[in-house]
């Protein structure tokens, strides 16, 4: 082999091994939006005295994900019963805190139970940090926690609050701003915060909404923005906001769905939307035009398998959670392949090349096989005494684990 052709092998091997083993995790669900991560050297098992790096300690309870960027983790937290809503900045070495910065809310805004007032994850472009923060506004700063903008949009008051997060594409940051009496999703310039298009309001009330997070993807044909809305999936594009394509089936047998939890999965070949707790589901062929109802439809489920977290999908089939099961179905015929009872989980699942990792409301996270024949359990890893309703966060060789009393970090304690 010539020296240039050996050079560039050597570059080529160095990217893929730098790849397997270390990646950022700039957003809910990862840098791709669908829960998947380059990285392969990530922790098979652990318990709380066992491979843990750090823990630190958290005031109040939360349902958001960290986010990483470097040498740095990006948490938000909510304190005084909502009324301080602050995005943490943290060394991802130690979990010593780095900055703080916090916005104070003095209005009203109603929670559930199982929710908390931050449970949208903040995203980054390792330029800035932008944090939504419900009725409190969106918020954002540069890296070292100095305020670039504030955007008020309003109110965002429903009976079960908030969770959808912000996310990044080019020039801008989009956020489905509800749900609550009017929702919609915007677009604004991440420079200044400058409205750029907004999707036409849907009128919602009690016991309607939706708390799906977009997702960009690029279907191969094209990148645009997938939207579970309230009885309907949409792709819209990404500069105007306009729909190119929707499907309904995501309405229960007689009327219109009110829920939608989950965010699409969205590959090459499917987008795959469920509505929610006990709602219907459907699966797309993607590269349609208009209502592709009648035309990219490949199946509707009455009532699918999927509640609170989101799923994954892996080749021709998709691996999601419900209460109190995970199961995969294959995407080109809506037949549920096998099912596996894992207790309560509202954590979504992450792939790291063939294995996914999936944390239970118990701090219970199993690791298992992207097998479509059979369950294939890898290792159950429980963090005793603690509660969470985040996912697990892959990142640069570690995981990292939000319960309602501390973030840990887990990797190699050595």
């Amino acid at each position: 082999m010539s020296r240039p052709r050996l050079f560039a092998a050597l570059v080529l091997a160095c990217a893929a091994l730098s790849t397997a083993r270390a990646d950022n995790w700039p957003a809910w669900r990862g840098p791709t939006g669908q829960g998947s991560t380059a990285e392969t050297k990530l922790p098979l098992k652990w318990s709380a005295k066992e491979n843990v790096k750090w823990k630190i300690d958290l005031p109040d309870a939360g349902n958001s994900t960290p986010i990483v960027w470097g040498d740095f983790v990006y948490l938000t937290q909510a304190t005084d019963k909502g009324k301080t809503r602050s995005l943490w900045c943290l060394n991802r070495k130690t979990g010593a805190k780095v900055w703080d910065k916090s916005v104070a809310f003095t209005g009203k805004e109603q929670i559930h139970g199982t929710n908390t007032y931050c449970a949208a994850s903040p995203v980054t472009d390792g330029e800035r940090v932008i944090v939504f923060h419900g009725s409190a506004g969106l918020h954002c700063y540069d890296m070292k926690g100095n305020v670039k903008w504030s955007k008020d949009l309003g109110p965002c008051d429903h009976i079960w609050g908030s969770a959808a997060s912000p996310v990044i594409h080019n020039d801008l940051v989009i956020l489905n701003f509800g749900p609550h009496a009017k929702s919609f999703v915007v677009a604004l310039k991440k420079a200044d915060g400058a409205e750029v298009w907004r999707t036409e309001e849907y009128k919602g009330a009690d016991y309607f909404g939706t708390w799906s997070t977009p997702v960009i993807a690029n279907t191969g044909k094209r990148t645009e923005l997938v939207m579970s809305w309230p009885g309907v999936v949409k792709g819209h594009d990404l500069e105007t906001g306009k729909v190119l394509w929707s499907s309904k089936g995501l309405e229960k047998e007689g009327g219109q769905d009110r829920l939608t939890y989950t965010s699409p999965l969205v590959s090459e070949k499917y987008v795959f939307a469920a509505a929610g707790y006990g709602g219907a589901a459907v699966a797309v062929k993607t590269g349609g035009a208009g209502d592709v109802t009648d035309t990219h439809r490949l199946w509707r489920a009455a009532k699918n398998p999927q509640r609170i977290g989101s799923g994954v999908i892996v080749g021709d089939f998709a691996y999601v959670v419900n209460e109190p099961s995970v199961v995969c179905i294959d995407l080109r015929t809506g037949k549920q392949t096998w099912e596996e009872k894992v207790g309560k989980a509202w954590g979504s699942i992450v792939r790291a090349g063939d294995r996914l990792y999936l944390t239970s409301e118990n701090a219970e996270t199993r690791v298992f096989a992207a097998k479509p024949d059979a369950y294939e359990e890898l290792a159950r890893n429980r963090l005793d005494g603690a509660t969470t309703r985040a996912s697990i966060v892959p990142a640069n060789g570690d995981l990292f684990v939000r319960t309602y009393k501390h973030l840990w970090c887990i990797g190699d304690a050595k």
